[in-house]
């Protein structure tokens, strides 16, 4: 059986990306924070990891990038999930008796408009997971508070759902990478992550991007994130469309390290199906 770490409480959106992953014969890991996730998966206590990238409404997950950055580990998959917000409370309170909505700050933020309508004078508490807001009210009993987590929550702990679909645009979205201890070799569709640092001169992105440009090769996202210490200076976080084991795409490469201070190949993976 595969062991995943996630972020996060059973139920969590996470849990249900590892699901769609590797299917539902897994045994969890939930981790407290997305670094004991990188651990857990550098020392063996888990086969892989999943952690969130982006979210179609709220944007990327920059921590993420970061720890990518900090650890020798391959993203060897991708995956999304269809994110639907549920409004939970402990059996028994109804819509009327809620003073607090309790969850991860992200979820606070793709359900702001609706919660601004339906709970108007509710005081918004950001905690660390969607699934963990539920296990506060189960463990703590507040009968004047709910939670905003999945149906995979509400099941597994016992919880009533007093709204359905609370976020604010039903294009919500959550794009998940697989971490693994060793690299893959996809077959079919695939998609390389990078990140490469330049330097700090006019023309350096133009430069380092023009060897995709030239062989037709589709850049699917671009992402910078501050080079630390180096005042004013990023690294430049890319996904493409192919992989490292084709002619074309390792060409770009070999051209884009000659123009680069630093380049690292995150992983070569399966390109997820729209």
């Amino acid at each position: 059986m595969v062991e995943v770490a996630f972020q996060g409480e059973r139920g969590a959106f996470s849990e249900e990306a590892a699901v769609s992953a590797f299917g539902p014969e897994i045994r969890p890991l939930p981790c407290r924070s997305f670094p004991e996730v990188f651990a857990a998966v550098a020392d063996g206590r888990a086969d892989y990891g999943v952690i969130p990238i982006e979210n179609s409404l709220t944007g990327s997950i920059h921590r993420n990038y970061d720890l990518l950055m900090e650890h020798g580990i391959h993203i060897v998959g991708e995956t999304e999930v269809r994110v639907s917000h549920l409004l939970l409370a402990l059996p028994g309170v109804r819509l009327e008796d809620v003073r607090r909505v309790l969850s991860h700050p992200q979820a606070l933020a793709q359900c702001e408009r609706t919660l601004r309508t339906l709970l108007p004078s509710a005081e918004l508490v950001p905690v660390y997971d969607t699934a963990g807001s539920a296990v506060i009210l189960r463990e703590e009993g507040h009968r004047d508070a709910a939670a905003i987590a999945g149906r995979r929550a509400a099941e597994i702990y016992g919880m009533t759902v007093l709204a359905e679909s609370l976020e604010d645009s039903p294009e919500n979205y959550t794009r998940f990478l697989v971490l693994g201890r060793k690299p893959v070799v996809p077959e079919g569709p695939a998609k390389t992550s990078i990140v490469f640092a330049a330097e700090n001169v006019p023309g350096a992105l133009y430069r380092c991007l023009e060897p995709f440009a030239a062989r037709g090769i589709d850049l699917t996202k671009i992402e910078s994130r501050p080079l630390r210490g180096r005042r004013w200076e990023y690294l430049f976080y890319v996904d493409f469309a192919g992989s490292v084991h084709e002619g074309r795409c390792r060409d770009a490469l070999e051209e884009l390290r000659g123009r680069t201070t630093l380049l690292r190949v995150l992983g070569s993976y399966p390109r997820m199906a729209r």
